[in-house]
Parts: structure tokens; C-alpha cells; sequence
């Protein structure tokens, strides 16, 4: 299915060098990038991240298909034939599933390029070659949901060769799977040429740079439910950090790991809370500041009905549990925001999605949103903190916005993404 062109096309310096936000920072990217390699009339098969929301076939949020628009517009301009691939959602792997397919992205990415988009319901068949065959320089095409075959995620070879067999060039500007070790994310840079795209770049140059040389006071904020789920994170942060704003249900595992006697029902995890009292004290050795909530926002069930009271964090009743972070503990945060110089925030203060129990978060996004204002810098690390800052309309306010949730949080960690060491390295 074709779509019509629209307005002109975007046109990308070829000397457009995405680097760190941070100020002063010349961090170099170690990877080949598609301004390295000549693409004129070449297939160029990128991989993307176009796993959006979609309802009754209408993307919801376009943050990822905008996030992709400068890589495959530079391709466009430049005159190579865009081959674009990625997942979308949780299919079985077992063939087509109508709620997964890509059409309505396919739709929706002409809509914002004005580029002439072509889909194909077919990833590894005969149609996806010959649409592959018939694609002109300049124009750009759609393959389907490359997750509908599970091989994709063994990341099986005979997949790798499939994909790798529609193009002479391959990109990857999925940060979102870069993680990840599958067929269409790291598979075909074993039999093509394999560069980084725009954003693939600046989210590693923006990531890594935030760590190796931050204006300070540099303060991280990582909320979420569990602390095993994020202990690399914390770990590295307490070695980087100024202050160390903790939220969520991870808080509650913390509080126990302080001496609390109980958390009442609230999320905890017991096999934790030796780990949690050793970030404790390493923090305290490293003059680390961690701020916990020093009340709270409770209910007697989880639901969206539920009604909130304020306790303070040692005297949680054995009958609730924690959904918030409280008022005192909302100013407290803010103030440490305040006056910092770089923000780097992960995951919810509490359960956000119930209006109900989404002002500790609200509170806490607003006041990052502050910084880019006053000359700080704000990095939002993927996940739940991105519907966040989207849910409260503050995304324009924010410096950068990562596009990916897990391999953010490797980065963070300082662990290599599979997706980036596969790509050719600069010379």
C-alpha cells in the first residue's frame, strides 16, 4: 500500500554530528555512523523502534516514529532505498496477528514525514523481496512486524540471512532493542556493512556522557517497584551521583533495610533488604545523600478506587499499603531538584496510572521540568518516567527524553549494548 507524498522533505547537514547535551562535553561516539558511508541509490536497511501504542488501529503516541525521522530522512535526501524494520507489541511468533501489524505505523510515518511510505504485509517471504526488488531510490518501505516469526527473538541466522539479503547497507537507530541479541537487531551486521543512526548515536552519546562528566550538583531520581530489578543502576548512581532520590516500591524494601518495623501490605522484597542497608552505608562512606520518603500515601487495597491517607514512613498501618510518596516528601524532593545543575530520573514515584496516587510523581516531574529553564539539564530514562512526563504534558520541557526503557538502564549500568558492539567501529 502506497501513501501519497506530502510536504517537503526534511534535509539533514551531512556534517549533522548528534553529540552529548552535556556543556563542554565532546564525547566521541566509537561507532560508524550513516554520514560515514556513501548510500546513494544503495538499500539500506534500517532497523527502528516503531513498537508504539496502538487502539482500534490509531497510534496513540508518536514520540518513537519522530525520534526516527532524522535518519531516515537524511537516507531519503541522500538517495538510498529505505528498508525500514522493526517489532511491535508481543505477538505469538507464530504469523500474522491483525492487533500487531505495522500498517497503521506505516500509515501514520507518512502522515508525519510527507514521505512516500510503501508497506508490505510480509517480513521473510516472497513478497517482502519482491517489494524489496521494486522500491525506488528516494522512496521508503514498511516490511511487517518482524516479531511474527519466532525466530526473530532466538535470534536464528536463517533470519539474519533473510533480512540481510534486501540490503547492501545496514543501520540500526533502535536504542529501544539495542539490548537486545535478536535477528533483526543484531543478525544481518554479520553479512552487511552495519552503521548507527542519528538517535542510536545521541542516545549513547547523551547516556554515557551524563556519567563521565556532569555539571553538578548532579542528582538521580529512580523510582519503580523493585529494588533487584534496578540494583545495577543504584550501584553505579551512588558512584556518580551528588543525591540519590529514591521512590516507589523499591522505597518500601529501603524503609526495612533503615530498621522500620513494618510497611504494612506495601510491595517489599525481604531477600533485599540486607543488599538495600549495603547501598545504605556504601552511600553514607561515599558522602552520597539518599533521600527516601519521609511520608506516604496509603490505601487499604490497590485500585483505582481506592482512598488515600497520609502516614508518615514509620507508622505505615499493617492494614495498607504504600501507593505515593507524600506532601512532605514532595517538597523535599523538589527542593533537592531545585538545586541541582543535571537530573537524571528513572521510574515512577508511585502508582502514577491511578489519578488518584499520580501526584507524588506529577510533583517530582514538574520540578525537573523546572531545570531546562534555569540553564540545568533533565534526562528521562525511558520506561514508566516517559508516560510520566507525557501523561502531565511536560515532555517539551525536558531535556532529553530517552526512547528506551531497558537498554537505558543497561547503559546506565555500564553494560555494552549487543546492538552497538555488532556495528563496524569508526576509524
Amino acid at each position: 500500500m502506497a501513501y501519497a507524498r506530502g510536504r517537503a522533505l526534511f534535509t539533514c547537514k551531512r556534517r549533522y554530528r548528534p553529540c552529548s547535551i552535556q556543556k563542554g562535553l565532546d564525547m566521541a561516539f566509537t561507532k560508524k555512523t550513516v554520514r560515514d558511508i556513501d548510500v546513494d541509490g544503495k538499500r539500506v536497511l534500517v532497523r527502528v523502534d516503531f513498537n508504539v501504542p496502538i487502539k482500534d488501529g490509531v497510534v496513540g503516541d508518536t514520540t518513537r516514529i519522530q525520534a526516527a525521522l532524522p535518519t531516515i530522512k537524511y537516507l531519503v535526501d541522500h538517495n538510498a532505498r529505505v528498508i525500514l524494520m522493526s517489532h511491535l507489541g508481543r505477538p505469538d511468533g507464530t504469523g500474522f496477528q491483525a492487533e500487531f501489524s505495522l500498517e497503521p505505523v506505516a500509515a501514520k510515518l507518512a502522515e508525519l514525514s510527507g514521505l512516500d511510505v510503501t508497506f508490505v504485509a510480509d517480513t521473510y517471504g516472497e513478497k517482502a523481496a519482491a517489494a524489496v526488488e521494486a522500491l525506488e531510490a528516494g522512496k521508503v518501505l514498511v516490511l511487517e512486524n518482524v516479531r511474527f516469526d519466532k525466530r526473530e527473538k532466538k535470534n536464528d541466522p536463517e533470519i539474519a540471512k533473510i533480512l540481510a539479503s534486501y540490503g547492501d547497507v545496514f543501520v540500526l537507530d533502535a536504542f529501544g532493542t539495542a539490548h537486545r541479541s535478536q535477528g533483526s537487531v543484531v543478525g544481518p551486521a554479520a553479512y552487511l556493512p552495519a552503521v548507527a543512526g542519528f538517535l542510536l548515536e545521541k542516545e549513547v552519546d547523551t547516556l554515557t556522557g551524563i556519567f563521565a562528566a556532569p555539571e553538578r550538583p548532579f542528582v538521580a531520581i529512580v523510582g519503580g517497584s523493585k529494588v533487584s530489578s534496578k540494583i545495577g543502576v543504584l550501584d553505579h548512581l551512588i558512584d556518580s551521583a551528588d543525591t540519590l532520590i529514591i521512590g516507589g516500591g523499591m522505597a518500601y524494601t529501603f524503609f526495612l533495610a533503615k530498621g522500620y518495623k513494618t510497611v504494612g501490605t506495601s510491595l517489599k522484597e525481604e531477600d533485599w533488604v540486607e543488599r538495600a542497608a549495603e547501598m545504605l552505608k556504601k552511600a553514607e562512606d561515599k558522602g552520597v545523600q539518599i533521600l527516601l520518603p519521609i511520608d506516604n500515601v496509603v490505601a487499604d487495597h490497590f485500585g483505582e478506587d481506592a482512598t488515600g491517607e497520609v502516614v508518615a514512613s514509620d507508622s505505615i498501618p499493617e492494614d495498607r499499603m504504600g501507593m505515593d510518596i507524600g506532601p512532605k516528601t514532595e517538597a523535599l524532593y523538589a527542593e533537592a531538584i531545585k538545586g541541582a545543575k543535571t537530573v537524571f530520573w528513572n521510574g515512577p514515584m508511585g502508582v502514577f496510572e491511578f489519578d488518584n496516587f499520580a501526584h507524588g510523581t506529577q510533583a517530582v516531574a514538574e520540578a525537573v521540568a523546572e531545570l531546562k529553564d534555569n540553564g540545568g539539564t533533565s534526562i528521562i530514562g525511558g520506561g514508566d518516567s516517559v508516560a510520566a512526563v507525557n501523561k502531565f504534558d511536560l515532555a517539551d520541557k525536558m531535556s532529553w527524553i530517552s526512547t528506551g526503557g531497558g537498554a537505558s538502564m543497561e547503559l546506565v549500568e555500564g553494560k555494552a549494548l549487543p546492538g552497538v558492539e555488532a556495528l563496524n567501529d569508526a576509524e
